[in-house]
């Protein structure tokens, strides 16, 4: 008899936890989401600058070009957006423009002669550049 109050009250406590992770989880999961479509197209817009500046990407001691590091950059926000939702063009150059996620050095942007200066004060300026354009077509998410 012992035995089987035992086993309930094991039985019980499965139960609880199971309920519990399974709303942790899902409380996660409905944190990340798409980000939404004005940022998005604000972050486009600022990836087409960076692809058309003929400015290099520095990732990790390599060069690459603004191609190759529009390419990289879009993974990394596919990856943040796993993750949480990203709610403004700030926080994408924070989560996944500033630095390697792997090795956690920064990333850089030479143009021209000009000494390389770090991805996010690069990307920083032209945001402000494209959200001062009259001519932009992208609404500003502020």
């Amino acid at each position: 008899m012992a035995k089987d109050s035992f086993k309930r009250m094991l039985d019980r406590i499965h139960g609880v936890a199971a309920l519990t992770l399974g709303a942790a989880l899902t409380t996660t999961l409905a944190w990340a989401g798409p980000t939404p479509a004005p940022v998005r197209a604000e972050i486009n817009a600022l990836m087409a600058r960076l692809e058309s500046s003929g400015c290099q990407f520095n990732r990790n001691g390599d060069w690459y070009t603004g191609t190759e590091a529009k390419a990289h950059l879009l993974k990394k926000l596919d990856a943040a957006e796993r993750q949480t939702t990203v709610a403004k063009t700030e926080q994408f150059i924070e989560l996944a423009a500033t630095r390697s996620s792997m090795s956690g050095q920064d990333y850089q942007v030479k143009c021209g002669p000009a000494a390389a200066v770090s991805s996010a004060i690069w990307l920083g300026a032209q945001l402000q550049i494209l959200r001062s354009s009259p001519a932009s077509a992208v609404s500003s998410p502020r």
